[in-house]
This record gives C-alpha cells, structure tokens and sequence, in this order.
C-alpha cells in the first residue's frame, strides 16, 4: 500500500450486503505491516435495480492534532458503480474532508478529491492526475485546508446535459457553487448511473497501531459529528430524501458507531484505539 490515499482505499464499502446494523470484520486477517481501513457509515441499499444519479448532505468538519503518519481520519461522500464478483470494474468518485499527514505533509484538515474508472482507468486523488476538470472561480480547490469546527456542503450529481459527473461545493451559509467535474469518459458502468452511495466516516491505520479517532472522537449523540441534509441529487442537480432506504455499515463497533438515522440526518464516530 501507498503512503498516499488510493481510490480504493475504502474497499469494505463496494461490498453488498444485507441491512445488519454492522459489517463485524474484513474478510481476511490483515498482516503485519498492512493497513487496515474502518467505517461507521450509512449506505444505499443495494439492488439489481438500483440506478442513483448523485448524492448531497452538509457534514461537520474537525481538526485533529493527534493524527500521526500512516493514519486517515477522514469524512464524506463515495458515490460508486460496483457489480459483485467484478472489483476490477468498480468505479468510484469521492468527495471528503481529509487529514493524512504522510499525504499532505503536515495534520491540518483538507479537501480531498478522488476517483477511480476501475479497470479502465486506476484514477488518482486531488490533481495528481488528469481527469478532474476543475472550474474558474470556484469555491474551493483540491487539497485547500478547511477549518475545524465548521460545516460544509458537498453535492455530486450526474448532469443530464454533459453527461459528466459534477462536484459542487458551499460554505455554510453560502449557495452551492460548481468546483468542477469528472468527465463521463472516465468511467465504464459509472459513465451511466451509480448504485450505490455513501455517507460516513473513514478511518485507517497500520495493523497493530491504534486507530485515529473518527469524526470529533465522540460516540453518537448531541455532540458528536453529524451528517445533515442527506439526500440523493437526480439529473437536474435537486435533491429528496433518501428512497430506496440505506442501512448502517460499522465495520468496529468497539471503536465507532452511528446514530439512527432519521429522515435526513445522522451522528458519527468514535474515540478509535482499535488494533485488531
């Protein structure tokens, strides 16, 4: 693995499942040295037909002096096209707040980007590569730092006019404003639909470290991390609330959780420290 974030690095969410409250472990023991990679998050609930044109939701942002290098405490949205039985064709666009100090270089909190076309293309995050198009005037680039204890917006959404999937961002307070978008071409099954979308935290670490805190390190509840306004986004760029249903995805219940999920919105987290 990389010292660096990979556009696959959240494997254990391309995965269909049931609607358990959890996903209990990895499928196989990780060794020594390997990373291990940790969600508490709320996905859609899978289906043969299942087609999603993008996703939105408004997200609590944090700083976290504590990361140390080879962790992530991360937080955002995965919108991807996976079949079982074909992870080599998963495509994926994420949109995330990111703290990653082997990546970036120091433990601020930044805007992070990233794809994956699958097989067709391996993809990249932020500009290391070409694929996202970024526009003039936008309201923020990849890797700018973000402030802690603020609240942002992310809408991504497949354009009915270009074809593209486009990312657009606000500050809170501020209307949705477009900071670019990654062109259909890039993608197989994903250049026409998604089928699955998720909204949740991410955390990883070396096996054997104790992983980082998630969100603000607070169980679920009144002040812990929340996702609010949670909605799918169609073709036109509008949201509504999100039918079909999703389904909570934990993979460590002892380190992260999340909240029920009501009508919109949920709590995250947890203080991390597990090593298994």
């Amino acid at each position: 693995m990389f010292h660096k974030p990979h556009p696959r690095s959240h494997i254990q969410l391309q995965r269909g499942g049931s609607s358990d409250k959890s996903l209990q472990s990895m499928e196989a023991e990780p060794l020594e040295g390997e990373i291990v990679e940790r969600i508490a998050a709320y996905q859609s609930v899978p289906g043969p037909a299942t087609l999603l044109y993008g996703a939105m939701a408004t997200l609590d942002v944090y700083e976290s002096p504590n990361i140390n290098k080879g962790q992530i405490a991360s937080s955002g949205i995965w919108v991807e096209n996976y079949q079982k039985h074909q992870s080599a064709f998963v495509n994926v666009v994420q949109v995330r707040w990111n703290i990653e100090p082997s990546y970036y270089g120091d433990n601020k909190t930044h805007f992070l980007i990233g794809w994956t076309g699958g097989y067709k293309a391996p993809g990249c995050f932020d500009m290391k590569c070409v694929g996202f198009v970024p526009v003039k005037y936008a309201p923020i680039n990849p890797e700018d730092t973000l402030q802690g204890k603020s609240k942002i917006s992310i809408k991504i959404f497949k354009s009915k006019d270009d074809g593209n999937w486009w990312l657009h961002f606000a500050h809170v307070g501020e209307n949705f404003a477009p900071v670019g978008y990654w062109p259909k071409d890039l993608f197989g099954g994903l250049a026409d639909h998604a089928n699955y979308v998720t909204w949740g935290g991410y955390t990883r670490s070396l096996v054997g470290d104790p992983s980082p805190p998630m969100g603000n390190g607070n169980w679920p509840g009144g002040d812990s991390a929340s996702f609010q306004d949670v909605q799918y986004v169609d073709t036109d760029g509008n949201g509504h609330l999100p039918k079909p249903n999703v389904h909570s995805r934990i993979t460590d219940t002892g380190c992260y959780n999340v909240s029920e999920f009501v009508t919109d919105r949920f709590t995250y987290g947890g203080p991390g420290g597990c090593t298994n």
